[in-house]
């Protein structure tokens, strides 16, 4: 079965894998999930991840889930850009998070990027997802 949202999906996945406390979530896995998961290292909300293979030969990745003294690295995790309304923002109306404590993901002409690494490179595209 093919699924519309695998984005939408892998973000489920970690929310609700550190809802159950877990310390390892496994999902599939795609360049342009990767590339979300190396902002969501960088940024501090995931301690690792690794991309293995399942039982037949499909690649899947193995997020470890971050936390601080037993609370959940990522507080609030919402996805803003769906398959079905897709959102567009120009640099200069990237959205702030949180008063910029959270972090927006977005998908520039330049690759997956934070907010903060947008604006540096002076790009806008699609906002992905909205993290705290």
């Amino acid at each position: 079965m093919t699924m519309s949202d695998p984005l939408g999906d892998m973000l489920t996945r970690i929310r609700n894998g550190q809802h159950a406390h877990k310390k390892v979530i496994t999902c599939h896995i795609s360049r342009f999930q990767a590339k979300v998961l190396d902002v969501l290292k960088r940024e501090g909300y995931i301690r690792d991840y690794a991309e293995v293979k399942d039982e037949r030969g499909l690649p899947e990745v193995r997020i470890d889930l971050k936390y601080d003294e037993d609370q959940p690295a990522i507080r609030e995790m919402r996805r803003v850009s769906k398959p079905g309304r897709r959102i567009y923002s120009k640099v200069a109306d990237l959205p702030r998070f949180y008063n910029g404590l959270g972090v927006t993901i977005v998908s520039t002409p330049r690759g997956v990027m934070s907010d903060n690494e947008a604006r540096a490179e002076n790009v806008g595209g699609e906002v992905l997802c909205q993290i705290y």
